[in-house]
């Protein structure tokens, strides 16, 4: 299966019409699932009320959801030992390791330079 994980960086920009969404709207057209942890849905309708934009369900509606059913101590740690990440960046990257043992099966599509150079170290996949 042709997946992705998909940082909050990414759907924003592709949901306000950021420079390049485009591309960024062909390239998630590419995976057979787009997965997300639910941390996602509170940043990107915070990023909507922020905008004083009025939210549109639909937007999510094909994103899969991950939701780990168990402390992710050990992806988090690993995630670390590949770079120093911010919390909320952190979680996108343990919750995409959950989902993938194995990086290399999965694109960790973010906008977010520090998250990208983490993930490349960590073994995702650049391209889907």
């Amino acid at each position: 299966m042709n997946a992705a994980y998909m940082d909050t960086s990414w759907a924003v920009a592709v949901a306000f019409g950021e420079a390049g969404h485009e591309e960024l709207v062909e390239r998630l057209g590419k995976f057979d699932g787009v997965y997300a942890c639910n941390l996602l849905e509170a940043e990107f309708w915070s990023a909507f009320a922020r905008e004083g934009v009025t939210r549109d369900p639909a937007l999510l509606a094909s994103v899969h959801w991950i939701l780990p059913d168990r402390p992710l101590t050990p992806e988090i740690a690993r995630a670390l030992e590949a770079g120093y990440l911010r919390g909320a960046d952190l979680w996108h990257v343990a919750c995409a390791l959950f989902l993938a043992e194995e990086p290399s099966g999965l694109t960790f599509l973010t906008l977010d330079a520090s998250q990208g150079e983490v993930a490349r170290r960590l073994g995702f996949a650049d391209e889907g």
